[in-house]
């Protein structure tokens, strides 16, 4: 399912607003990012959006891309986010304010599944690292794609926190499938899943 083909679609991970700092930290509550914010960077991060005609995001990426709408329609981000399929991922129901945004929830897995067998271009995940470890876990994500920012937040929600007893997320090869240093020093960095 990895492989892409003329029936289906592969899934990629977010190039998109998932910034990585050092420590791993993938949350900007105090703006860090935006020092390393240049064209350049900005236009690595929209390189997928040509790619796509669906957008992935738990609750907590969804709703603040929601309030991103309302605040700043103009915003590119937005831009793209109206252009194609808006899905949010919640394991409880939820009604959402965003016309024409499809809920998964329930047995999101089968759905996902279905999803990604469905014509179409890739499905991009924006943001939602808790998302994003899950995905990994199931198989179901095709790349990971990260922005890593050389600097160390010290605090913040990591994107691989230290392993739980329940955590399905433990020994998941990557393979590097590129890399490119960035003038603002920041590393554009991209993985498959390693065959298990």
């Amino acid at each position: 399912m990895r492989q892409r083909t003329e029936r289906g679609r592969s899934y990629a991970q977010a190039r998109d607003n998932l910034f990585i700092s050092l420590d791993s930290v993938v949350e900007a509550e105090n703006d860090w990012q935006f020092a390393y914010l240049d064209d350049e960077t900005f236009g690595a991060l929209t390189t997928a959006w040509d790619r796509v005609d669906a957008a992935l995001m738990g609750r907590r990426s969804f709703e603040g891309f929601d309030e991103v709408r309302r605040a700043n329609p103009d915003s590119p981000v937005v831009g793209f986010l109206q252009r194609v399929s808006r899905y949010l991922v919640s394991t409880t129901p939820a009604e959402v304010a965003w016309p024409e945004s499809t809920v998964l929830s329930g047995d999101v897995h089968k759905q996902l599944t279905q999803l990604r067998q469905q014509p179409g271009k890739d499905i991009l995940v924006l943001g939602s690292p808790t998302l994003v470890r899950w995905l990994l876990a199931q198989d179901l994500l095709d790349e990971l794609a990260l922005i890593i920012l050389p600097i160390i937040v010290g605090a913040g929600p990591r994107l691989f926190p230290e392993a739980s007893a329940g955590d399905p997320l433990t020994r998941v090869g990557l393979d590097l499938a590129n890399v490119k240093s960035l003038n603002s020093g920041a590393l554009q960095v991209s993985y498959t899943p390693a065959a298990r």
